[in-house]
């Protein structure tokens, strides 16, 4: 048996299902993960975004990932949808959708089997980025009320300065696939940022939001050896002293050198944490700024 097996096994009653969730301007392609008994409507519901660093990436990337979370709680039930890569349209058009498919979701909740007590957003990289982004959009705009954000190794900072940034790719050690990694976040940004003033927008950059107050409780993973560690880290700690209750954990490092290692890395060694932070969230809804 794997080490992920050992640390999180499939159910036996896992059910995946695909479906059509509404986007800022059309449908868009999402996966639903349950576990447990049929026919009963969940407290929590995760919605999910992928990683791709807004140009590429899919839905099918998380399969593993939700299906270990949701076997690992069936209480909670995760919708996995797409959004507008910036190949097709730049910014804003990825954070439109991923809010939309949250009131969506919150219309829907039959659909889902949820009984919409609470939803928790969360994503990897890029779609870490919009998990961030949209529980500031739900905020100002007054809804859908988020219970809590897990953000996996989130893309933060289109200036792309932080000290990990900047100085991990040039290490010795994995220098090639951490190189791959920093390069890949600058083209990333490149094409879902070509115009060089949305690079200070908070719904682009949540690190550079001087707004950061009344929104839901945070988890934030690092990694070691990411370039993308240092600005999880900031961000952790602003939220912090805006007084946002924020858990931040460096991982070790994950074996990035393999496909979809990032989401095997939260799987190993941090899907206990994350589950239990889900099943921690009040649901209490934050007032607007």
């Amino acid at each position: 048996m794997s080490a992920l097996q050992q640390v999180a096994p499939m159910a036996d009653d896992l059910t995946l299902r695909d479906l059509e969730v509404q986007g800022a301007e059309g449908p868009l392609p999402a996966r639903l993960y349950l576990a447990g008994t049929p026919g009963t409507k969940r407290d929590t519901l995760v919605v999910f975004f992928h990683g791709g660093g807004f140009v590429g990436g899919t839905i099918d990337e998380a399969d593993d990932f939700l299906s270990r979370l949701v076997s690992a709680d069936p209480g909670q039930v995760a919708l996995s949808a797409a959004y507008t890569l910036a190949s097709q349209k730049p910014f804003p058009a990825a954070v439109e959708d991923a809010h939309a498919v949250l009131l969506w979701a919150k219309k829907n909740k039959a659909k889902l089997a949820w009984n919409g007590k609470r939803m928790v957003v969360a994503g990897i990289e890029a779609g870490a980025n919009l998990a961030a982004v949209v529980s500031l959009m739900s905020r100002d705009r007054g809804g859908p009320p988020l219970a809590g954000q897990v953000l996996i190794m989130p893309m933060l900072d289109p200036a792309l300065s932080t000290c990990s940034m900047r100085e991990l790719p040039m290490c010795r050690d994995k220098a090639a696939v951490v190189d791959k990694v920093a390069g890949t976040c600058a083209a990333g940004y490149r094409g879902y940022l070509p115009n060089a003033a949305d690079r200070t927008h908070p719904y682009a950059s949540p690190l550079q939001s001087s707004r950061l107050k009344n929104l839901p409780p945070a988890l934030i993973l690092s990694a070691e050896d990411d370039p993308l560690r240092d600005e999880a880290e900031q961000y952790g700690a602003k939220l912090i002293k805006c007084g946002i209750t924020t858990t931040v954990k460096r991982l070790p490092p994950p074996p990035l050198e393999q496909p979809g290692g990032r989401n095997d890395c939260a799987c190993v060694f941090a899907l206990t944490e994350i589950a239990a932070f889900i099943r921690g969230a009040d649901g209490t809804e934050n007032p607007p700024a």
